[in-house]
């Protein structure tokens, strides 16, 4: 997939992935609509920026009415914010669902269509390694994560007939402040050398993506698919 030229629709811009994913389109010559729910926050110089809840399809119907130019897609914003399974919140757990499958699923029916008649393009879902290997502290993000990645290769196979790659980014850890905030919550001591910057894990993301990759994988993220072999184990 070229990205000179190209036109994409980032989602969650206003920080961290979604942040560095309209820059660094932009930056490789690509025009980019970056939203966000509050697009007050959104800070990149030469975007065009949108109000986008991709949890209410008002919203999500409105950024499709404007955006009719898009062939690349960047499905980025979700809830991280469920906790666990059995004693967490219902309401937030409903939330987590709610953004990581059916918002990315709105989006998804919604472009589709734009996609197909400008040619097909590309659809990136940012998934996470925790769809493979749940983790404690917050095993309902890491079932959204499986199910997402469920929609992703469902997708994949129903919108190739119309010529548009769906692909899979998923990172391990990323520096992001969610991340950072969460392992301070919980006391987990992140292991060195296996933390990517935001900045780093949209390069390989991009470069995947131009490439015509249909899964984008960091490296903690290539040990913990190849641990699906052996028993269910959580990341940490």
């Amino acid at each position: 997939m070229k990205l000179q030229g190209a036109t994409a629709l980032v989602t969650g811009t206003n920080r961290g992935i979604g942040h560095e994913f309209a820059r660094q389109l932009l930056h490789r010559g690509a025009k980019v609509y970056a939203t966000a729910r509050r697009p007050e926050l959104v800070d990149i110089p030469g975007a065009e920026v949108l109000r986008l809840d991709i949890t209410d399809q008002s919203s999500v119907d409105a950024a499709a009415e404007v955006a009719q130019d898009v062939d690349i897609l960047i499905n980025n914003a979700a809830s991280t914010a469920g906790g666990s399974l059995v004693t967490g919140d219902l309401d937030a757990i409903r939330l987590m669902i709610d953004s990581n499958y059916y918002g990315t699923l709105a989006m998804i029916r919604a472009f589709a269509p734009i996609l197909a008649r400008n040619g097909g393009g590309a659809i990136v879902n940012v998934l996470s390694a925790v769809a493979w290997a749940t983790v404690e502290g917050n095993t309902a993000y890491a079932a959204a994560k499986s199910a997402q990645w469920g929609l992703t290769n469902g997708v994949r196979l129903e919108l190739a007939s119309q010529g548009t790659l769906v692909a899979a980014l998923v990172p391990g850890l990323v520096g992001t402040q969610t991340l950072l905030d969460f392992a301070e919550r919980e006391g987990l001591e992140l292991p060195e050398g296996v933390v990517l910057e935001p900045a780093e894990i949209v390069r390989l993301a991009l470069d995947g993506l131009e490439a015509g990759s249909i899964e984008i994988l960091d490296p903690l993220a290539v040990e913990t698919k190849a641990a699906l072999a052996g028993p269910p184990r959580a990341i940490f």
